[in-house]
């Protein structure tokens, strides 16, 4: 893989806490984000149907998005196109599909040469989304502890395991408070994005720690030779989320832009917490704070 010619920062210029601003600041207000939301919904994110239960209906009708929405007597909670002109999802809370089924029927005009407006529906129930959401709170709990286990067997010092955390940690609210904020539910395919994020964020910061820590040279020039490979990683699968999230999104897949903005917004953080905030507790650690 081709590196990029990434610039040598003059991280010399900034102290400790200069480099751990910026990152715990984003950190504080995805934090405040995701608090308040729970506080208003009793939920970290808002979420989708296979998380809370409810109908999705496939329908193919010559309305329009606005009427649509106004034809049924349950509110719409999401609606998007395919890769089909005519065609939508349609996400629902109810769990009573055939009464949804029954007013797209009655209030939607199919499309010409086409008898029926749905074209396909599934139904979630409460008990099922709750299984979901379970299952995934136990994924995202064991990938986590897993990598905090990983960390420490590998450097098995305090500050340059705990910063792998921290920037893990960090790697996965800041996606999941800008989910929030643009209205994206968190459903099973952003859940994998995130548990996808831990496994990238992992494997950036031990590159740093290990270069630092265990390679031979100055500690910027170290830093320099892990940012080369790292940067380059990370910014050509970030590039390539981009385009996967954009072709998607046009094309109505909504499992595949879901899982690329998640990863997308997560890699950018990824560079962020890595290179400053993670940067700056191995500096303290390696300069001033106990080293064995």
């Amino acid at each position: 893989m081709r590196q990029f010619d990434v610039p040598e920062p003059d991280y010399d210029r900034y102290t400790n806490r200069q480099l751990a601003a910026v990152p715990l600041a984003v950190l504080a207000v995805a934090l405040a984000v995701i608090i308040g939301w729970f506080i208003f919904t009793g939920a970290p994110a808002t979420l989708g149907i296979d998380f809370a239960g409810g109908t999705e209906l496939t329908v193919e009708t010559s309305d329009d998005p606005d009427t649509i929405e106004t034809a049924f007597a349950e509110d719409v909670e999401n609606i998007r196109s395919t890769q089909h002109d005519n065609q939508w999802i349609l996400e629902f809370r109810s769990d009573d599909a055939e009464a949804i089924e029954q007013q797209a029927d009655e209030n939607l005009s199919p499309v010409e040469g086409s008898d029926s407006v749905v074209q396909e529906a599934s139904t979630f129930s409460a008990s099922f989304g709750s299984d979901n959401q379970r299952t995934a709170l136990y994924g995202l709990t064991a990938a986590f502890l897993g990598m905090a286990v990983l960390a420490f067997a590998l450097f098995r010092t305090f500050i340059p395991s705990i910063a792998i955390v921290v920037s893990a940690f960090s790697d996965i609210m800041i996606p999941l408070a800008a989910m929030n904020l643009l209205g994206i539910p968190l459903s099973l395919a952003t859940v994998a994005g995130l548990l996808m994020l831990i496994g990238y964020s992992v494997d950036s910061d031990i590159l740093l720690n290990n270069h630092i820590l265990r390679r031979s040279g100055d500690f910027y020039e170290s830093t320099y030779r892990a940012m080369q490979t790292g940067v380059t990683m990370t910014v050509t699968s970030m590039s390539a989320m981009a385009v996967l999230t954009v072709v998607a999104y046009l094309f109505g897949i909504g499992i595949l832009w879901q899982i690329g903005f998640v990863l997308v917004i997560g890699l950018m953080a990824d560079l962020m917490n890595t290179y400053l905030l993670n940067l700056s507790l191995l500096r303290w650690y390696k300069f001033e704070g106990v080293k064995r």
